[in-house]
C-alpha cells in the first residue's frame, strides 16, 4: 500500500462528532471530486468515482446520518491488465440532488455551464469554524488529494475542477499557516505544498495522526543521515587538502635537498624540511612539537610555505636560463 493510500485509509477513520463537520466534509468531497451527470430521461445526477472501498464506505455513511438519504453505490471492475476495482456512489434526482446540495452549501449552475462536468457547483463558501475548515481540507483531500512518499520527496496536492475552487483549498489551508502554490495541469488546477514542515501540519490539521508520526520518523532519519554526510565529505575534503598540502611539501623539499642543499638554508627551514622528510604522515601541529623550541601549526605551515616558494622560484629561474 502506498503512502498516499495508508493516509486515506487513516482519515476514513476519523470520528465526525459535529453535523457541521459532516457537513463541510461532504460539500468537500462533492466539489473536488464530484461529477454532474446532465439531464437526460432519468434527471439529474452526482457521481463520485473511487478505488478506495473505505472512502465509499465514507461518503455513504455521512449521507446516511445527516440527510437519512441512502446513495446509489455501483462496484465495476477495470477492463485492463491490473483490473483495478471501481466504487462509484451516485446521487440522484429521486434522491434530491438539488435539496441534498442546497444543506451542503452547494447549487448546481447547470443553466449558464453546458460543460457541468468542467465545473461541477458554483460554492456558497459561507464563514466556518476551525473545526468545520479541518472537515473541509480532510474531505478535499480524500477526495482529489495525494501524498508522495516522505522516502523520497516532500509534495502533497489536491486536483480541482477550477480555479475558485483551487483558491478555496487554497485559502483554507493558508487559515492554518501552510503555505500552498497553486499551478495548472492540462485541465485541472493544482492546489500543492512542498515543504516537509507543511506537510507534516497538513498531516496533523487533517487528523492523520499515525501517518504524521510516520513522516516525522522519515524525517528525522534523513536529517540524521544528511548531517553524517555533511561530517563525512567536510572531514574527507580536510583530509583531501592535507594529503595534498603534505605531498607537495615532500616534492618541494626533495627538490631543495637535490638541486640546492639544505646547507644553503636557514636553520629554521633546515630543520623543519628535515622534520618534514622523516615524518611524513605527521600533521602541522605534530611537527611543531618536535621543534626546540615547539613553534604553532601556523608557524609550521608559514616555514612550509617559504620553502615552496624557494622550489618554485628556483624552477622557474633555471626554466628561463634553459
Amino acid at each position: 500500500m502506498s503512502f498516499s493510500s495508508s493516509v486515506k485509509n487513516e482519515l476514513c477513520r476519523v470520528e465526525i462528532n459535529n453535523n457541521c463537520c459532516m457537513y463541510s466534509e461532504l460539500a468537500a468531497v462533492i466539489r473536488i471530486g464530484g461529477v454532474v451527470n446532465l439531464p437526460d430521461g432519468e434527471g439529474i445526477s452526482i457521481s463520485i468515482t473511487t478505488e478506495n472501498a473505505a472512502f465509499a464506505r465514507r461518503v455513504f455513511s455521512i449521507a446516511k446520518s445527516i440527510f437519512n438519504v441512502y446513495p446509489q453505490v455501483i462496484i465495476r471492475k477495470g477492463k485492463k491488465l491490473k483490473k483495478h476495482t471501481s466504487y462509484i456512489v451516485v446521487i440522484s434526482s429521486s434522491l434530491g440532488v438539488h435539496e441534498f446540495l442546497d444543506n451542503i452549501g452547494l447549487n448546481l449552475q447547470i443553466a449558464n455551464n453546458p460543460k457541468a462536468n468542467d465545473k461541477l457547483c458554483k460554492l456558497d463558501f459561507p464563514r466556518m469554524d476551525i473545526c468545520c475548515k479541518r472537515a473541509y481540507l480532510r474531505g478535499a483531500f480524500l477526495a482529489g488529494g495525494s501524498i508522495s512518499d516522505p522516502e523520497k520527496t516532500y509534495h502533497l496536492e489536491i486536483t480541482n475542477h477550477s480555479m475558485e475552487s483551487a483558491l478555496e483549498v487554497c485559502s483554507l489551508m493558508k487559515d492554518f499557516g501552510l503555505n500552498p502554490k497553486i499551478i495548472k495541469r492540462k485541465s485541472s488546477f493544482i492546489t500543492y505544498l512542498k515543504e516537509g514542515e507543511d506537510l507534516v501540519d497538513f498531516l496533523n490539521v487533517t487528523g492523520a495522526h499515525a501517518a504524521l508520526l510516520e513522516m516525522e520518523n522519515v524525517r528525522i532519519i534523513k536529517e540524521m543521515r544528511n548531517n553524517v554526510n555533511r561530517l563525512v565529505n567536510c572531514e574527507t575534503a580536510n583530509l583531501d587538502k592535507t594529503v595534498n598540502a603534505s605531498v607537495r611539501h615532500i616534492e618541494n623539499i626533495k627538490y631543495i635537498s637535490e638541486y640546492i642543499g639544505f646547507g644553503k638554508l636557514p636553520k629554521g627551514l633546515r630543520e623543519i624540511a628535515e622534520l618534514r622528510l622523516k615524518y611524513r604522515d605527521a600533521s602541522l601541529k605534530e611537527l611543531g612539537e618536535m621543534l626546540d623550541p615547539p613553534l604553532g601549526k601556523s608557524g609550521v605551515n608559514h616555514r612550509l610555505r617559504k620553502l615552496d616558494r624557494i622550489a618554485q622560484q628556483d624552477r622557474e629561474l633555471k626554466g628561463e636560463k634553459k
